[in-house]
């Protein structure tokens, strides 16, 4: 029977971060089966805790120390904002298509999160939810869909 140094896991203690401070931990192997001297394990250097870690730059002006992780993109992109902004100033007839299949004729006002003002020649102006629209389209455009 060969003399042999059994390999016990070193137990260390469990870290707040869970897996993010892990190491792999590879013994030196020797075939020096023979000479039953423990061959010495290198010297390993530890890394430095998460608050001791130089700031990576890569993490632009979010200030947040997550780990690296990316936060989701907004879930507004403003092109939204952008179009009734770009109609208003114009002034652009527009043609509003309700869910109902009724159609609307009429220059944006005015606009906010929930609802736009349309401005229509020789009827009243409107004010109508967004959730009722079904699509919009330029008045002289064909269908638009």
């Amino acid at each position: 029977m060969k003399d042999a140094i059994d390999s016990i896991p070193a137990e260390r203690p469990i870290e707040q971060e869970g897996f993010a401070n892990r190491k792999l931990i590879r013994p030196t192997l020797s075939r020096q089966e023979h000479n039953h001297a423990p061959v010495p394990v290198a010297e390993r250097r530890e890394r430095p805790e998460r608050s001791e870690r130089p700031e990576r730059s890569d993490r632009g002006d979010r200030g947040d120390r997550s780990g690296g992780r990316k936060t989701p993109p907004s879930e507004q992109t403003n092109a939204e904002n952008f179009y009734y902004q770009k109609q208003m100033q114009s002034k652009t007839p527009m043609v509003i298509v309700l869910c109902d299949g009724e159609e609307v004729r009429g220059v944006i006002e005015w606009y906010d999160r929930s609802c736009i003002k349309v401005t229509r020649n020789g009827g009243s102006n409107l004010m109508i939810y967004k959730p009722s629209i079904k699509y919009m389209y330029k008045e002289g455009e064909n269908s638009g869909k």
